[in-house]
């Protein structure tokens, strides 16, 4: 791996943290499925005048029904739980749900897939999800005061990120990672339009939300999905997808810079379990009497 290669690791950690930042700004007057519809509109022209530049449309119809099952699981559907989530919860703690979804990749590649599933794996996954327990403790009630809806919203969403994943490699692992990208931002455009037109804004949005919208849609979305598919062409997506442990770093670093959001105890100590679990589930780290690697799932970017 090149400096260039960790420099660019380090951009995308920094950009995909930004986006629970720009969802807790937007969200209270856009409203979840509204503020999706922007940034998947947004993201899928950015991508689609890309796709276009390099003559890759025809793949879109060619893989018209894979793409829409990918874009409702990877884009439509997280999104708008991690959109809902930051309604009540803190930006930081969204990303550090979000850390989670290559755990959740790992189990249903265990279970869909029949990838095998060895002693260290099952470790990671119960030290991951430990992690999650520390983080929800004392904040899952279901009440209105209280945030495990929105708790529950964000680890819905990973799991969907998971399905997607493992969907991914099943039926477009022959597809281009560009075209994967902006055909699933296309079609969840389109899947979102009939609710978005159901959920629009009562008024029209400030100013600084449009533009947290628009960082969404191009930056945290378009160029984000440009850096990784490109990281994985340079370094391979086993490297590229360690991006997962700078996230909710700066999901956090983020919060509390912009939004003064207070970064507890037990977030640090949930966001440092849980990436160790990760890091064990998905063979990142390996005990050193594991002789052989096994292959895993890549997990789906975070938003």
């Amino acid at each position: 791996m090149t400096h260039r290669d960790r420099l660019e690791l380090l951009l995308l950690g920094t950009i995909w943290g930004a986006s629970f930042l720009f969802m807790r700004i937007a969200a209270p007057e856009f409203g979840p499925i509204a503020l999706v519809q922007v940034r998947v509109t947004v993201a899928a022209l950015f991508l689609l005048g890309v796709l276009l530049l390099r003559g890759g449309l025809r793949q879109l119809v060619n893989h018209a029904v894979p793409l829409i099952v990918v874009g409702a699981a990877s884009s439509a559907l997280p999104f708008t739980l991690f959109a809902y989530s930051t309604l009540s919860v803190t930006a930081g703690t969204a990303a550090v749900l979000n850390a989670t979804a290559p755990l959740f990749a790992a189990v249903v590649a265990f279970v869909w897939l029949r990838d095998a599933l060895p002693s260290a794996r099952v470790t990671g996954l119960a030290i991951g999800f430990g992690g999650v327990l520390i983080l929800v403790w004392d904040k899952i009630a279901l009440h209105d005061a209280g945030n495990g809806w929105a708790l529950m919203a964000g680890l819905a969403a990973s799991l969907s990120y998971g399905i997607a994943v493992n969907y991914t490699k099943a039926r477009l692992h022959t597809v281009e990672p560009i075209v994967a990208a902006a055909g699933s931002q296309l079609s969840s455009t389109l899947l979102l339009l009939p609710f978005a037109a159901a959920f629009r804004p009562a008024a029209t949005p400030s100013l600084g939300s449009w533009l947290a919208v628009l960082a969404l849609g191009v930056v945290c979305t378009g160029v984000a999905y440009l850096i990784y598919f490109r990281l994985i062409a340079r370094i391979g997506p086993t490297r590229a997808i360690t991006v997962t442990y700078l996230v909710p770093v700066f999901g956090m670093l983020w919060g509390l810079v912009f939004l003064q959001e207070a970064i507890t105890v037990g977030m640090v100590a949930a966001c440092a379990v849980i990436l160790a679990g990760t890091a064990l589930a998905t063979g990142n780290l390996r005990p050193r009497l594991q002789q052989r690697p096994v292959p895993t799932p890549e997990p789906r970017p975070p938003v």
